[in-house]
């Protein structure tokens, strides 16, 4: 391998390496701080955080590959020409065609990656996300309350408040409950403590002690007041809608955890628009990263801003139109091979017609002037 290659595929990797824990770090932060948000929340449970961060950053991988390869070689390219380098390259033989090869190089072995986890590892990924969420659904209401905290569940449809139990004999201290039913009523219930009982076919109940429930319904004002020493409260049931199929069924059926076989096999529009995006990163990124070369080849006298405003815009427009090809297809307006391979022929088009704009200039030749 020359020196000329060492030198660009070294720089690349470095500037990539650079570039990607960046937005990793930054694509962490913000998914924790909204995890953490919603633990809080009681959306999710906090043991599952960290485990949701990670299937969340494999589904983010390919995009996160993506930029960061693009701007490492925007960045190593537009270095070149602004210390310089270039002009040594140049003198000794070398064009801007010669990029192509040291680019791939690094390129086709992350296209190849995220290949793999467009394919397999973020439907996976999506799945377990799911199958998490499902099961803290299917959790009891009492399983899901932290003292002192307000606490949703089933969509809204519940919402409690307790407290720290005053008795050894109770798992709760005073308890206050919002509930809606499907007929409209909206129940109100409060209680000085509770505890849980489990009856013999293991459905769960709440059973709250000295309190009062008041049921309004807000379309014709009728108004419910009922005082009791006990009051039960189902908070789980055993059935099939916890089994370990029915959860992982559940989640197959969102198009983004659907295993590629299934898709293939679907024949629907939404099934092809999924197949059009997995396939589209790969192809993305090796667009994206071959049309930095000809994007980078700038002007050292001039400023660098509007050159790396101009490679970003055309970054963000080719996702832009990838994502829209997707819904188009999605909905049937567009044929998948015309949409999703449209686009990519068109920056490869675009590509091309950069590289031959900037081999017009001619390179510089090495003259010896004679005396």
């Amino acid at each position: 391998m020359s020196l000329f290659k060492r030198t660009v595929i070294s720089e690349i990797l470095s500037h990539a390496g650079v570039v990607l824990s960046t937005l990793l770090i930054v694509w962490l932060s913000v998914l924790l701080v909204r995890l953490l948000g919603e633990a809080a929340g009681g959306s999710i449970g906090p043991e599952v955080v960290l485990s949701l961060a990670v299937f969340s950053s494999l589904t983010a991988l390919p995009v996160i590959l993506t930029v960061s390869l693009f701007i490492a070689v925007l960045s190593t390219v537009t270095r070149s020409y602004r210390e310089s380098e270039m002009v040594v390259w140049f003198t000794s033989g070398l064009s801007l065609r010669d990029w192509v090869r040291p680019v791939l190089f690094c390129v086709v072995p992350v296209a190849l990656l995220i290949l793999l986890l467009t394919f397999y590892a973020s439907p996976w990924a999506y799945r377990q996300m799911s199958e998490y969420r499902q099961r803290y659904e299917l959790r009891s209401d009492l399983s899901k309350v932290t003292v002192g905290q307000f606490i949703e569940t089933e969509n809204g449809q519940r919402v409690f408040f307790t407290e720290s139990p005053e008795s050894a004999d109770d798992e709760l201290g005073k308890v206050v409950a919002r509930v809606i039913d499907e007929n409209g009523w909206v129940s109100v219930i409060t209680a000085d403590s509770a505890h849980v009982e489990t009856q013999a076919n293991e459905d769960r109940f709440l059973v709250l002690s000295q309190g009062q429930r008041y049921d309004v319904r807000p379309d014709d004002a009728q108004l419910r007041l009922v005082h009791f020493e006990n009051y039960g409260v189902r908070l789980e049931s055993k059935d099939d809608q916890s089994h370990p199929d029915t959860i992982r069924a559940k989640a197959e059926q969102q198009i983004k955890g659907r295993p590629t076989e299934q898709l293939i096999q679907d024949q629907t529009d939404k099934a092809r628009a999924q197949i059009m995006w997995r396939l589209a990163m790969p192809l993305a990124i090796l667009n994206l990263c071959l049309l930095a070369i000809p994007l980078g080849a700038v002007n050292p006298r001039l400023g660098k801003s509007g050159d790396v405003l101009f490679a970003g815009l055309i970054g963000l427009l080719y996702m832009n139109l990838i994502n829209l090809s997707r819904g188009w297809i999605a909905n049937g307006v567009l044929d998948m091979w015309l949409g999703g391979l449209g686009v990519h022929a068109v920056f490869f088009g675009f590509m091309l017609w950069m590289f031959w704009l900037r081999l017009r200039i001619k390179a510089p030749k090495n003259t010896v002037k004679s005396s």
